[in-house]
């Protein structure tokens, strides 16, 4: 048994979007009792720190209806269906900004909200960079623009909060280390 394990008795589904399910279980915690627990079911995804050879970060500013607000974030997207993490990685810089590279590298993976969902996002940095002449499109409801800034620019949005999300924060603080 793993430390503070949650045993499943039962698991009951409630919801499948385009993204997203939402299942109720109902776990048996370490002292015996029952629990109800609602998980957000994702299938994960990619994140990239896209930097250019002058060694600026490729940013996309986009509207997240969920906090009703325009945010400034690295390229992601999620994993479709037997797709390799690095494939959707090449993938969503490409339609996300035009770009593609000669060098992607794995940082780490990471839970993004574990006390609710199962996502878990892979990280990439992305070097030598090249634009791509007709670059796949991207999602027809997503509206992207481009920012080319530097990690103290990057850490100004930060505070700002105009860069609100973690995924992006944790990018900014991982590329300001390399240098």
């Amino acid at each position: 048994m793993k430390k503070f394990e949650e045993r499943t008795i039962q698991s009951e589904h409630h919801f499948s979007g385009r993204v997203i399910s939402l299942q109720v279980d109902t776990v048996q915690l370490p002292d015996g009792q029952q629990a109800k627990r609602e998980i957000v079911k994702h299938p994960g995804a990619v994140a990239i720190i896209a930097l250019t050879d002058d060694g600026k970060l490729i940013l996309v500013e986009q509207y997240r209806k969920a906090l009703e607000r325009s945010l400034i974030e690295i390229p992601a997207g999620k994993l479709e269906p037997g797709e390799e993490p690095i494939v959707t990685a090449r993938r969503e810089l490409e339609e996300e900004t035009g770009y593609g590279c000669g060098e992607l590298t794995y940082i780490q993976s990471f839970a993004t909200s574990p006390g609710f969902a199962d996502e878990v996002i892979h990280l990439y940095v992305a070097k030598q960079l090249f634009k791509i002449d007709q670059p796949q499109a991207g999602d027809e409801d997503e509206f992207i623009e481009l920012l080319y800034v530097t990690i103290e620019e990057a850490e100004e949005l930060m505070a700002s909060q105009a860069i609100y999300d973690a995924k992006t924060a944790f990018a900014i603080l991982w590329a300001k280390m390399q240098k």
